[in-house]
């Protein structure tokens, strides 16, 4: 399975090419070769379409079309974490982050509601597996949301090997020496307010979700954290790939495989006894 990292408007589906003018005379005029556009899956009636307020409920809704200009309707579904449609909302300073997998209409059409915790511009994600045969299983498309108020950008903080969410502590175990393009896993321990091993409850298909944002350009880049021997749980980018793994409670193997060198922050998510937790680490790739 792909989850590709580069921040592209649109996925190609294919190139539509056609010759014009070829003569068979000894004419000088040079020929021409006249290029179709190229067919795109894009979005139609993204909502909202004007700035929103923070700590309100906001609609998010949108319809993906495919390249024959119909509504995409049929999505992958099954065993593993690729699935169906993720979306994934983030602040441009890296400060918050919203990750679901909305339902879809009969229609094609996503409605999800939103509550935005602070003001400010935010990168919208929508990483979908498409029910397709082909060498490319998923694409993202990307639109922005506006939240109205004072945006003020908070810096990201500098690498920490541990971090306290909900009363359970995160804590990455050694020095991460990353590079962009080779897999790597990291190894964490998750423990509860007792220091007792975490319990992690499946989460649309994954023990863990990985998600990647770069600081500045915003590129992306998604793993999954799952059982041994599962199905439909490598991540893929170019010739690489990468698995991340638990097969004890409380440990994670998160596979690291992102595209440019950089600082990067990783959204570590888990459900644990009922509640969804979202541990952020910054990483630096060379």
């Amino acid at each position: 399975m792909t989850r590709t990292a580069l921040s592209r408007a649109a996925v190609l589906a294919g190139i539509a090419a056609a010759l014009a003018g070829c003569g068979g005379s000894s004419s000088s005029s040079t020929p021409t070769v006249a290029v179709q556009p190229a067919f795109i899956y894009r979005l139609s009636g993204f909502e909202p379409a004007r700035p929103v307020q923070a700590g309100k409920p906001t609609t998010v809704a949108f319809t993906i079309v495919q390249p024959n200009g119909r509504p995409l309707t049929r999505f992958k579904h099954g065993a593993g974490p690729h699935n169906g449609v993720h979306l994934i909302i983030v602040r441009r300073d890296l400060a918050t982050i919203i990750h679901d997998h909305p339902p879809v209409g009969p229609d094609g059409r996503l409605s999800y509601t939103v509550t935005f915790p602070l003001p400010g511009p935010y990168r919208v994600v929508i990483d979908a597996y498409p029910e397709t045969t082909g060498p490319q299983p998923n694409f993202q498309l990307f639109t922005t949301i506006t939240v109205a108020g004072a945006y003020k950008p908070q810096p990201l903080p500098p690498f920490r090997a541990s971090e306290t969410v909900g009363g359970y502590r995160f804590t990455l175990h050694g020095v991460p020496h990353l590079k962009a393009i080779f897999p790597a896993l990291l190894d964490f321990t998750v423990t509860g307010p007792g220091g007792k091993p975490a319990l992690f409850t499946p989460w649309f298909g994954a023990l863990a979700h990985a998600i990647f944002f770069r600081r500045g350009s915003l590129d992306y880049f998604h793993t999954h954290v799952c059982a041994p021997g599962a199905t439909g749980c490598a991540s893929v980018f170019g010739g690489a790939s990468v698995t991340g793994t638990s097969a004890t409670p409380g440990r994670l193997k998160v596979g690291v495989l992102v595209p440019v060198a950089g600082t990067w922050r990783l959204f570590l998510q888990c459900k644990v006894d009922g509640k969804i937790l979202t541990a952020p680490f910054t990483l630096h790739v060379a």
